[in-house]
């Protein structure tokens, strides 16, 4: 057959298979963007998380002596609760006889309950100024605390000292917490605590404008008198006695229900209040307090005849605020429950990761001892001529290279080029090469564009001889491949052989990342495989078939987009074996971009996932068959599938500690694990006898290559789960792989 030449003056129609991956880019753009947008709402949980249970970007310094130049004297001097009503800073204290209680830094889920479990027994109102992000963690606490008669104020939303926050920062953490509370108990409130502040006299030139700002916005800032110092935790009786005002006077007194263990908090507070009361003092929240010093608090009867005048810096949240600090509260509580769970996911991920790197190392290195033993032998010689078949579509680049390579093959062989519809010249171009090769035993067949599968299929049942050697058209062999890749088939049971695949254009990152890949992860699997008799998959670039066994499978199906994967996991049902050739080496050419990488692992993820399930019968299968399905089957889909789709977490994760937990931590467990990693591809590059320098490109790979594959096999589910078909995908060559030696 031979082909045609479109009139001068009209376009080309676009091929079958250029229409067919035309649809398929068009129905695996939103699955794309659908991939992309899981792992970015999983990312964006994980800030969330983050944000809530750690400050960032806090500020640690102890202030020593700063000016208070700005600060009016009158509040320097003056009372605990700082107000701008009229837009004059006016301070109010406590009455004698009078304790406003007040609590910072929660809610806590162990200690704030047992507090307020002590302040009802007590018949005690306390003030909380309570943690926005803490909020949102524990709104149920926040809503018992405001039901049970307790006033509420604001202390930032993640504890924050605000005196050198921007304006915007500023306005940040006082809405959030305010939408936290909205969420958590249905209110917003007008009382403040800075963190880190104590008396009006600590009030400096820096916190100042902090104060005036707020309190322009309606906001009373609360302070104390007296502080019980309770997070040093001193002891039961130091904390009551520093706690205790002098000479019967009223106090605005602090104490902790978060922040760390509070055992000593929870001991005091009984006793505290017991005494307080015994020496006449009567207890009120801040708005008791100002209501008290108005005189509408006069003569008022105890907090059991009305709590309303002690909750007054509460305001019932509604509408945007109210609707808004719920999807805050359900957002966290999303968080609460993803964040945990995953954690624990991948700490098993982890261990199974390990597992395997550690497994690999045993078997590779026991199954190269095992295949290079002096003795070690398949079987008498195989020395009868094999066929190779080359199926080619629009090869021009690399065609000539290809059959260039097999011309100098040391054992007898027959070349079958199967040009399945290019429409650039490839078979004319391979029938010159093998002509001024001298290559007599070369078959150009052409057929209808079909697919690989089809040419394949059409290369064996071309076939004259009983052993067929697959290649791919930009794929080039050593002298010796074909001769050591056959030689397994001295082994009656063995059905096929997959060769060692190499990297032959690895000049570039792109390429050396993929050659690393190639011999840490896909050579290093194959000897492990190889040992447990279940190997899942013989390279396209590189394999080698007995031609019954082909044929009584059915040929190469075209039910998967990873027909390589689909035979041999057919051949493993048929009973046959399937063994790895380490020293049989083929030269390929990798994808030279980011999209055609994509494309090409997209296929083989998504492939792997439709053969696996085409045979997923095989688990109950008794003999080879069982085997592959019982051992093969799961350590595919655990290793294969599974630990990656969950293994970009580990970097989410630790991008996580490193910002939100403890950075040194985290870095030293990112290259610890990059360390067991090294470790593992310096031992299959000793293998190989490959150059140690690749491995100087390891870190980058798993910053930036390592990524682009979690996206791929995440895109490959996404794909799966949602029904998605994709047919087989061209790559651009560019024909660099030349030489098939180690010259590369």
């Amino acid at each position: 057959m031979t082909s045609t030449t479109p009139p001068r003056g009209r376009r080309r129609a676009p091929s079958r298979m250029e229409r067919a991956a035309g649809r398929a880019a068009a129905l695996q753009r939103p699955r794309v963007i659908l991939a992309l947008l899981l792992l970015l709402a999983l990312t964006c949980v994980m800030l969330l998380d983050g944000y809530l249970r750690a400050e960032v970007g806090g500020d640690q310094r102890v202030r020593t002596g700063a000016s208070s130049s700005d600060v009016p004297d009158e509040v320097i001097d003056g009372g605990p609760i700082l107000t701008f009503q009229g837009g004059q800073a006016t301070t109010v204290s406590v009455p004698d006889k009078t304790i406003a209680l007040t609590f910072d830094d929660g809610p806590d889920a162990t200690w704030t309950p047992k507090v307020l479990k002590i302040l009802e027994k007590y018949d005690v109102p306390g003030t909380f100024f309570l943690v926005g992000s803490m909020v949102s963690r524990y709104p149920d606490i926040v809503e018992d605390m405001v039901d049970q008669g307790n006033e509420v104020g604001v202390h930032t939303f993640t504890h924050v000292d605000l005196s050198y926050q921007s304006e915007a920062r500023v306005t940040r953490e006082i809405e959030q917490t305010q939408l936290a509370l909205a969420g958590a108990a249905g209110i917003t409130t007008t009382l403040f605590r800075a963190p880190y502040s104590s008396e009006t006299d600590a009030i400096d030139n820096y916190s100042w404008p902090v104060y005036e700002k707020l309190g322009e916005d309606g906001y009373t800032s609360v302070f104390i008198d007296t502080d019980s110092d309770d997070w040093k935790r001193p002891g039961v009786s130091k904390i009551i006695e520093w706690a205790t005002p002098e000479d019967g006077e009223g106090a605005s007194v602090l104490f902790h229900d978060a922040g760390g263990e509070r055992a000593q908090t929870i001991a005091a507070l009984p006793k505290y209040i017991e005494k307080m009361k015994a020496k006449g003092y009567t207890f009120t929240t801040i708005s008791g307090v100002m209501a008290e010093q108005r005189g509408t608090g006069a003569g008022a009867a105890p907090l059991q005849q009305g709590t309303s005048r002690l909750q007054a810096a509460h305001h019932r949240a509604t509408g945007a605020t109210l609707y808004e600090g719920k999807a805050l509260i359900a957002a966290v509580a999303v968080a609460e429950w993803t964040v945990p769970a995953l954690s624990a996911g991948l700490a098993v991920v982890g261990v199974a990761v390990l597992g395997r790197f550690g497994m690999m190392l045993l078997l590779a290195r026991r199954h190269h001892r095992q295949r290079n033993r002096r003795r070690f032998s398949w079987g008498p010689p195989v020395t009868r001529r094999v066929s190779v078949i080359v199926p080619a579509y629009n090869e021009k680049e690399c065609i000539a290279n290809t059959l260039r390579s097999l011309a100098h093959s040391t054992h007898p062989i027959e070349v079958i080029v199967v040009d399945d519809g290019s429409t650039d010249g490839t078979a004319e171009i391979a029938r010159e090469a093998a002509r001024s090769l001298g290559m007599t035993d070369v078959r150009v067949i052409r057929q209808e564009n079909a697919g690989k599968p089809a040419a394949l299929n059409h290369g064996v049942r071309s076939a004259r001889c009983d052993i067929v050697v697959m290649m791919d058209g930009d794929t080039v062999f050593e002298p010796d491949t074909v001769r050591h890749l056959v030689q397994p088939f001295a082994d009656p049971a063995v059905g096929a052989v997959a060769g060692n695949a190499k990297v032959g254009n690895r000049s570039t990152v792109i390429g050396a990342w993929q050659h690393i890949e190639y011999v840490m992860g896909f050579n290093l699997d194959r000897r492990m495989y190889d040992l447990l008799r279940c190997m899942p998959t013989i390279p396209g670039a590189i394999g080698a078939f007995r031609r019954e066994a082909v044929l009584d499978a059915g040929g190469m199906s075209e039910d998967t987009l990873a027909e390589d994967t689909d035979i041999t996991i057919a051949l493993h049902r048929a009973g046959w074996r399937v063994v790895y050739q380490e020293h049989a080496r083929a030269w390929t050419e990798a994808p030279g971009s980011l999209k055609q990488l994509w494309s090409q692992r997209y296929r083989w993820s998504y492939g792997t996932m439709q053969a696996l399930w085409k045979h997923r019968g095989s688990l109950t299968d008794r003999g080879p068959s069982g085997r592959f399905g019982r051992v093969g089957m799961p350590l595919v889909v655990i290793f294969q599938i599974v630990t990656p789709v969950f293994a970009p977490l580990i970097d989410v994760f630790t991008a996580y500690s490193m910002i939100f937990i403890d950075f040194r931590a985290a870095l030293g467990a990112w290259l610890a694990v990059l360390g067991v990693q090294v470790c593992c591809a310096a031992y299959a590059f000793r293998l190989d006898r490959e150059k140690y320098r690749y491995l100087l490109m390891m870190p980058l790979q798993q910053l930036a290559y390592r990524q682009l594959m979690y996206l791929v096999l995440i895109h490959s589910c996404v794909t799966a789960l949602t029904g998605g078909r994709l047919r087989w995908q061209k790559l651009k060559r560019t024909g660099e792989v030349g030489t098939p030696a180690g010259t590369v």
